[in-house]
């Protein structure tokens, strides 16, 4: 039996020893068995927009470069030369052809290859000119960069698995391609990353934590009655992946209404997607989803817009986070513009949730100061209902699991709930087959 986990169907209850959130040993083998050995997300294709265009990231303890080649392909480098391991990159981002390390001048080109070196013939005529070094495995899926440590790996949409399915509902929300608006948040909080994973898809917390938001939404709608909102699950998407995802009533729930412009726009292009991906699946994109792809994306659609985290864990009681919007190319100023007010008063760095959370996991960090006395922490909201929503713990329980499973080898059974439903699992329609005249 593990002695992080305790998993007790009879009672039933779930419990973490937190210890795992404090513990240097414990954040050490996070590090070798999972960001070592599983696909991390980069980036997306369209934050480089131009040939030559770079960034410059940190995944799994790794600088790196995210760059687009002079012939547009996507390549990933380590921000290291191999001369003497000096960074090559030192801006967060930009556009050039060369990459010199500023220490001896090496240059390389954005595809990899050595360009110079001074003193070129110091080192001989048969001497092995290095290129750049790259991560054993790179991918993407619908334009979400992800890479891998481990050249073994399980190629990336086996392990996205179910959570397929949920990138496709929020990518299917642009013909062009959804692309990332330019602009980035980036924080820091001091508690243990896992905490954050967990909130990401917290339910529960919302309206004891975030009341100020809800008051202003409230405020702004001059009614609103959760129960009245519809249906929403929390959903084991495999391999560690869950969603807490809402019917189409629940997009009453959050952010402050649109102007009837807005409303207008937004729900001709519902319509145009209808015709193309069919009713079900429209129905079920309408809604609201908070996913978590194991063990560190976040992927969040709810009315306020599409936010794109990427959680850095960086020492056991701290994390740097940071995160884009994702949004239609295509979609009109009005629209534009009260998405981007949505998601600055909700999830922005003076918002009305993200300042919220940061505290919230702040104070359970320093309580853990108490673990002899409290060692565990329970996550059985749900355990004993036969279909959980979005306020249970389904989501958080999956997740542990897998992390479970990783690091102390112990497989735990997934939980047995009723099954979902049209309203959950409706199919996307090929766009030519949603369209074609029946025969």
């Amino acid at each position: 039996m593990s002695e992080y986990v305790i998993d007790d169907r009879e009672m039933p209850r779930f419990r973490v020893n937190r210890n795992v959130m404090v513990d240097p040993e414990v954040f050490a083998q996070e590090r070798d068995k999972i960001f070592n050995h599983t696909w991390l997300y980069l980036g997306h294709e369209t934050e480089l927009k131009k040939k030559n265009d770079f960034k410059t990231r940190n995944v799994a303890g790794r600088p790196l470069i995210f760059a687009r080649d002079k012939s547009g392909a996507i390549k990933v480098w380590i921000n290291s030369c191999p001369h003497r391991g000096a960074m090559l990159c030192r801006e967060p981002s930009g556009n050039a052809r060369f990459l010199t390390c500023f220490y001896h001048g090496w240059t390389f080109s954005t595809a990899g290859e050595m360009v110079s070196m001074p003193s070129d013939a110091s080192y001989g005529e048969d001497f092995e000119r290095p290129g750049l070094a790259s991560p054993p495995k790179v991918d993407s899926y619908r334009g979400f960069v992800f890479i891998s440590f481990d050249p073994d790996i399980v190629d990336l949409k086996t392990h996205l698995a179910g959570a397929t399915d949920y990138i496709d509902l929020v990518c299917d929300q642009s013909e062009q391609g959804m692309e990332i608006l330019e602009g980035t948040h980036e924080y820091s909080v001091k508690a243990n990353w896992k905490l954050l994973v967990e909130n990401s898809y917290d339910g529960y917390h919302a309206v004891s934590t975030h009341q100020r938001y809800f008051e202003m939404v409230l405020a702004a709608r001059g009614s609103l009655d959760p129960s009245a909102l519809g249906d929403s699950r929390g959903i084991d998407l495999g391999n560690g992946h869950a969603v807490v995802a809402g019917a189409p009533a629940t997009e009453g729930l959050f952010g402050r209404p649109l102007s009837e412009a807005g409303a207008v726009e937004r729900d001709a292009r519902f319509e145009r997607f209808r015709e193309l991906y069919g009713e079900g699946w429209v129905d079920r994109m309408k809604g609201n989803r908070n996913l978590v792809i194991f063990p560190n994306l976040v992927i969040i659609d709810l009315v306020m817009g599409v936010v794109v985290r990427k959680i850095d864990p960086i020492s056991p009681d701290y994390m740097e986070v940071t995160a884009w919007e994702l949004a239609p190319p295509e979609e009109g100023d009005e629209l534009r513009k009260q998405r981007l007010d949505n998601f600055l008063t909700f999830w922005g760095p003076g918002g009305l949730a993200s300042p919220d959370d940061v505290e919230a996991l702040e104070t359970c960090q320093i309580g853990y100061g108490g673990r002899q006395e409290l060692p565990w922490s329970d996550i059985s909201r749900g355990m004993n209902k036969p279909v959980n929503n979005t306020t249970d713990e389904l989501q958080m329980r999956t997740w542990w699991r897998r992390w479970n499973e990783i690091i102390t080898g112990e497989k735990l059974p997934p939980e047995d709930k009723e099954p979902l439903g049209e309203l959950f699992q409706a199919p996307r329609k090929a766009p030519e087959a949603a369209t074609a005249s029946p025969a």
